[in-house]
């Protein structure tokens, strides 16, 4: 089995070292860049299975170089940055990339990132049955089950709960779920987002109060989490 390739842009020397050890201790394949340019041509040549981004580049913002590998690059994108305002995770997410960490992070996080990322990217396509806990998520048939009982959804609820599951672990920004499953003309009604994701933690979840799969992500969106 190939190790996992990993592309790292970052113009940090010593972060570019850390992450180079770190990686490689644990089976993956690493290219390393300091440019965003470099990163490109890397990637185009070597096209990677993740790209770990840092946004303060020299050459190209994180942000416009994001933008500009969503045009043709579809792995996961997770960003390591010291921005760590709402709004630069937002747009990042936004943008396109898959996860947001904010430096310094502990590497056994960004270890997880990485894998549960990685996992969802194979899983993406084949996978049309997805079972966490006492939940089972029919892709293919549109149904929802809950300790084998049948699990009434509206078509609202289904969309935004299908929308969830197919980006696990990916944080949804607030604007991004609404614009998905209302529209454009809805990306401010966060109050539609709210109620619905209620609604939907009050069917699946055992503890509705403390939810297990539809996680919030403050101030920024929802995650789905799988759980064993």
């Amino acid at each position: 089995m190939n190790s996992p390739g990993i592309l790292v842009i970052d113009d940090e020397t010593q972060m570019r070292k850390l992450l180079e050890i770190t990686l490689e201790s644990n089976d993956f394949k690493v290219y390393l860049s300091s440019t965003a340019r470099e990163g490109l041509i890397l990637a185009a040549s070597h096209p990677p299975d993740l790209i770990l981004l840092d946004l303060g580049l020299p050459d190209i913002n994180g942000h416009e170089l994001l933008k500009q590998f969503r045009e043709w690059y579809t792995n996961p994108i997770i960003i390591l940055s010291v921005q760590n305002t709402e709004e630069d995770i937002i747009k990042a997410l936004d943008n396109g990339a898959n996860d947001y960490l904010v430096k310094p992070f502990r590497t056994g996080e960004l270890l997880a990132r990485i894998r549960s990322a990685l996992r969802s990217s194979l899983s993406e396509d084949s996978q049309q049955v997805i079972v966490s806990g006492d939940l089972q998520i029919d892709l293919l048939n549109r149904s929802v089950r809950k300790n084998n009982e049948p699990i009434k959804l509206t078509a609202t609820e289904y969309s935004l709960l299908a929308l969830l599951v197919k980006n696990e672990r990916k944080v949804l920004t607030h604007h991004y779920l609404l614009r998905e499953v209302w529209g454009p003309g809805y990306i401010n009604q966060s109050q539609y987002l709210r109620v619905f994701i209620a609604q939907l933690r009050k069917k699946i979840e055992t503890d509705a109060n403390r939810p297990k799969h539809i996680i919030t992500e403050s101030g920024v969106g929802y995650r789905f989490v799988l759980n064993e």
